[in-house]
């Protein structure tokens, strides 16, 4: 498939909450996975997607050769400081030399900001851009929503009936993303987001396995470390081990809230950020000071570039160190 050409979609749209993380670790599912990937065995396409019927291995790399060296992507520094805004656009000035809050990274939708100038505006004020799509569920209210064939849809996802899981090791999926990954590529950004690769979790009516989530973040990595763009893994805290070497940072929602932010220091041991998002109740209007500390001193978290914020994750976000700030948006 050649780079698609999307429209932006002008729907409003609101974030999912946040996604419990179950973080289970199998002595066997280990030790499966280390051989698996250690001998380089290829998934089969048990779920085959579309009208491909292929029962080769779904994924289809570049070779290491073509690929660029990990020293010639951007590695985000831990700690660095960043702002999340997925369901608005952002306005930003051009005759205004700041922007609020004057962050290191921001991490925004790849689809709402895909005909704007947004991306190189971020870039003239010396700010690093993350593009965000969902790389494992189907949403209708995305411009290549039709893309999608019906056999590659699962069950609805919780709490989101609008929104499916996806057979990530069907091929035509696969092509799919790899299109948006070129969008991506095509308006200069400097990483991908790729959310909800933690389907195995979850009721997914498709019986997807944490090996399968694997083969797709090293598909995705693969995809944009070809276009010489970071990737990121989002949550899915029980296989980092496996694709902590494939990603550059991780991007992690609620891990105080549901105890595991032990599990995601892996990531700053290697040199690499967790950009770490807790919802305080009441945001952003009514969040105390007190659970704003409860929340910022939580074990574990000190190296973690933490932000508070709503969970529509809108334009509104406060830091530990007690800044708030409202980002200048378009709404829509």
């Amino acid at each position: 498939m050649d780079d698609l050409d999307i429209a932006i979609d002008k729907s409003p749209y609101a974030r999912r909450d946040s996604r419990k993380q179950r973080i289970i670790i199998g002595v066997c599912v280990v030790v499966g996975l280390a051989l698996a990937l250690g001998l380089g065995i290829g998934l089969g396409n048990k779920h085959s997607g579309g009208d491909s019927g292929s029962n080769s291995s779904p994924t289809s790399s570049p070779t290491a050769s073509s690929l660029p060296s990990p020293a010639s992507l951007w590695q985000p520094a831990v700690n660095a400081s960043w702002q999340i805004i997925l369901n608005q656009t952002l306005n930003i000035d051009s005759k205004d030399p700041a922007i609020k809050p004057d962050v290191e990274i921001f991490d925004i939708d790849m689809f709402t900001h895909q005909n704007t100038s947004v991306v190189s505006d971020l870039h003239r004020l010396g700010k690093k851009v993350i593009c965000y799509f969902s790389a494992g569920s189907y949403e209708p209210y995305r411009p290549d929503s039709h893309l999608f064939n019906e056999s590659d849809l699962g069950n609805p996802m919780d709490d989101w009936p609008d929104e499916i899981w996806l057979n990530i090791s069907s091929p035509s999926v696969r092509e799919i993303m790899a299109a948006r990954i070129n969008i991506a590529h095509g308006m200069g950004c400097d990483a991908i987001d790729p959310d909800n690769l933690d389907g195995y979790q979850h009721n997914n009516g498709l019986d997807l396995t944490s090996l399968e989530s694997i083969d797709y973040i090293t598909f995705l990595a693969e995809k944009a470390n070809a276009k010489r763009m970071s990737a990121g893994l989002k949550n899915a805290g029980d296989i980092i081990t496996n694709v902590l070497p494939l990603v550059q940072f991780s991007v992690n929602e609620e891990c105080v809230k549901y105890t595991e932010c032990s599990v995601f220091s892996s990531f700053i041991k290697a040199g690499k950020p967790v950009f770490h998002i807790e919802y305080p109740e009441g945001a952003p209007s009514d969040v105390t000071t007190q659970s704003s500390r409860k929340l910022c001193s939580a074990p574990g978290i000190a190296s973690f570039s933490t932000v508070l914020k709503t969970k529509s994750l809108d334009n509104w976000v406060e830091y530990c160190n007690g800044q708030v700030a409202m980002t200048s948006v378009t709404d829509g």
